[in-house]
């Protein structure tokens, strides 16, 4: 979340800033607010120091022997002045709190303005579009031709949306998570880590899904858990309410997960194959900077997931996302568009967002670092994250782009090794 002090004493640059991302944005009851809890201190400051006064009065003058039964009486009256206004500012933090956990960030301002996807900026692309001199397949008829994809028995036991990868489909998705694992591992220097698939409110809290998204989520009512949507939610919050050290900065840590999404107000979009569903596996990459460096480090993940794409031989574009289309959370965000030829599209694999301290804040993850003028200071970290990569749009991407006019798929030749050493499906 962002430091009150900062919106307060910068009340009109937070406000223009955050329109950009949130043009009906409205922080003037939120500053009330903050003015009325305010004011209420400084009644309560003044209170505690008459009662302290008052304190001594009585003990003065009980040490003379006099009577003290009417101040004593006055002195029941301010206590409980000084309680009621304490019951006051309690709630009114808790308000308060209340409401800038549902303030986005801000965008950097290295971010175009813009209202939409319309507004984002190619930055660059790599490798290609295939040309093909027969008619391809979409995935979802490939894919059920060559018994690797089962959309229906997929709908019958869980619903829309869903999909059951079966054979050698199955080993085409386990293959790419083991590649991507690997890369980020022994190339990028990441530590793997294995997480649960569920988190409590708190966990969701800080990295920025609740308040603001709880409608998107599959919530275990019972237990108050949470189905994650990413990896970045547990991966993130390994460090909550911990203190880092400067030496062990950066830290960067990858994760395979499944990501459980309702996808709400999306109904009737992308419904053929497995461009849209509720259930995909993904590897993703988390990274906990010093500030002045994270941004540096943002160039450097989308680089790591820019070379899952270059190894898979997949052409791609990345785009600068635009202030509209930020998410709550991300300062700045590019994202990796696969090309898929048969749907003449292109699909996001991959967003690379900078939080800065914003997930740090509402997480209370800190580091202790040494000032130049000898001084150990805390401060919050900033978070970075990247998916490396999201596996059912680049199974799409792969059945699309490397079919052969038989009917089978060539196997990129990164994933022969995990594949046994097979070359084609089909």
């Amino acid at each position: 979340m962002l430091e009150l002090k900062w919106i307060r004493e910068n009340f009109q640059e937070a406000l223009t800033s955050l329109r950009k991302k949130s043009p009906s944005l409205d922080l003037d009851d939120f500053m009330r607010l903050d003015d009325e809890r305010r004011e209420d201190l400084k009644v309560l400051e003044n209170l505690r120091s008459e009662m302290n006064k008052s304190a001594k009065e009585i003990g003065l003058l009980k040490g003379q022997g006099k009577d003290v039964s009417d101040k004593m009486e006055a002195t029941k009256s301010l206590s409980q002045k000084i309680k009621d206004f304490e019951s006051k500012v309690v709630e009114l933090d808790q308000i308060i709190h209340s409401k800038l956990l549902n303030i986005p960030n801000k965008p950097h301002s290295t971010v175009p303005f813009g209202t939409g996807d319309e507004q984002n900026v190619e930055v660059r692309s790599w490798g290609n579009k295939p040309e093909f001199d027969f008619k391809i397949l979409p995935h979802w008829e490939v894919g059920e031709n060559l018994g690797i994809l089962d959309f229906k028995r997929a709908s019958k036991i869980s619903g829309t949306g869903f999909i059951v990868f079966r054979g050698l489909g199955a080993k085409l998705e386990r293959a790419l998570i083991q590649f991507m694992i690997d890369l980020h591992c022994q190339s990028h220097g990441y530590e793997e880590v294995s997480t649960p698939f569920v988190v409590n409110r708190k966990s969701m809290t800080g990295t920025g899904q609740l308040p603001k998204l709880e409608k998107d989520m599959y919530c275990l009512e019972e237990d108050d858990l949470f189905l994650i949507p990413t990896a970045e939610v547990p991966v993130t919050n390994l460090f909550m309410d911990e203190m880092l050290e400067e030496k062990d900065l950066p830290i960067g840590l990858v994760a395979y997960s499944p990501c459980f999404r309702r996808e709400a107000g999306s109904y009737g979009k992308d419904t053929r194959g497995m461009i849209r569903v509720h259930q995909f596996d993904k590897v993703e990459m988390v990274r906990f900077v010093q500030p002045e460096k994270s941004y540096d480090e943002l160039e450097k993940l989308v680089g790591h997931a820019e070379e899952v794409l270059q190894k898979l031989g997949l052409h791609y574009r990345v785009k600068l996302l635009c202030s509209g289309d930020l998410s709550f959370s991300a300062a700045k965000c590019y994202d990796l568009e696969v090309w898929a030829p048969a749907q003449e599209r292109y699909l996001e694999v991959s967003s690379c967002s900078n939080f800065e301290d914003f997930q740090a804040r509402r997480a209370n993850i800190k580091y202790r670092r040494m000032t130049n003028d000898g001084r150990r200071t805390t401060e919050y970290v900033h978070t970075l994250n990247g998916s490396g990569i999201a596996l059912a749009r680049t199974v799409v991407a792969i059945l699309e782009n490397f079919q052969t006019r038989d009917g089978k798929i060539k196997i990129p030749s990164v994933l022969v090794p995990y594949m046994g050493g097979m070359t084609q499906i089909g």
